[in-house]
């Protein structure tokens, strides 16, 4: 989840609201959104990255899991930047296990958040994130917080932050986009390291499972979309290998539900 004092603010006070997207598209038509360079890059070229035994409820080695996984993001994300001639910083990552604030805000409900600011994330490593590591669950909340960290120096970020809204509906459809593409840009990230991976289908398969059940919460569906769009974000990301297929800000109303 990508945090600023701002949307936090809206977060806090729309949250515990129950209730879907409205069928209404409402366009965006900033062009640091629809149609930002990063979609123009080329597809993300495969790299190399080790997964760590993990067992339920050991902080260490989520850690270092982690921790790797974050090295792996920043080194394969800073030579497609640079191949594609656009400024790179990396990514700064911490540890909590209680929630805390952060950003400005208390920490809430999420699994990890990212600072535009800092340019840093965050992981709650508790029961909840370390219950059952041995999926790629772990993996996944770290590519999607970078995906953040992506948004942020390509300019997304600051589109975002920026463009007018006519009521919560319009705003929470806007958040779903950028949550959305973060979940596509994590899946593309995914995608480049499979073959480095010692993974099957079948483990593919069980974090789509964990995503479509995860949006199937009523306080996470109106800003991060319903389970089915983040699965199917998440695998358009991995299928495609390119932050092209990630234009959420252009698409049906729909697929952003």
């Amino acid at each position: 989840m990508r945090l600023t004092p701002l949307l936090a603010a809206f977060i806090l006070g729309s949250i515990l609201l129950a209730g879907t997207a409205q069928a209404a598209t409402y366009p965006i038509r900033d062009r640091a959104l629809t149609a930002n360079e990063l979609y123009r890059s080329g597809p993300l070229r495969p790299s190399q990255c080790t997964e760590h035994p993990v067992k339920p409820n050991d902080v260490r080695a989520a850690k270092r899991y982690l921790t790797t996984v974050v090295n792996c993001l920043n080194t394969s994300w800073a030579a497609h930047f640079r191949r594609a001639g656009l400024p790179f910083t990396k990514a700064r990552v911490a540890f909590i296990t209680k929630p805390r604030r952060f950003c400005g805000t208390a920490w809430k409900d999420a699994a990890a958040r990212y600072c535009d600011d800092e340019r840093r994330f965050v992981f709650l490593l508790n029961r909840d994130l370390l219950g059952e590591p041995s999926d790629l669950f772990l993996f996944d909340v770290a590519a999607h917080e970078f995906g953040h960290h992506v948004q942020n120096l390509t300019g997304i970020s600051r589109a975002f932050d920026r463009h007018p809204y006519k009521g919560k509906s319009e705003l929470n459809e806007q958040l779903r986009r950028l949550e959305l593409q973060a979940e596509c840009l994590a899946g593309v990230f995914i995608g480049s390291t499979w073959k480095s991976l010692d993974r099957t289908s079948r483990d593919w398969k069980v974090l789509l499972d964990i995503d479509r059940d995860s949006g199937d919460e009523q306080s996470k569906n109106r800003t991060h979309g319903k389970g089915r769009n983040i699965a199917a974000w998440l695998d358009k990301g991995f299928r495609s290998g390119s932050p092209a297929a990630c234009n959420t800000w252009t698409v049906p109303s729909a697929r952003v539900s």
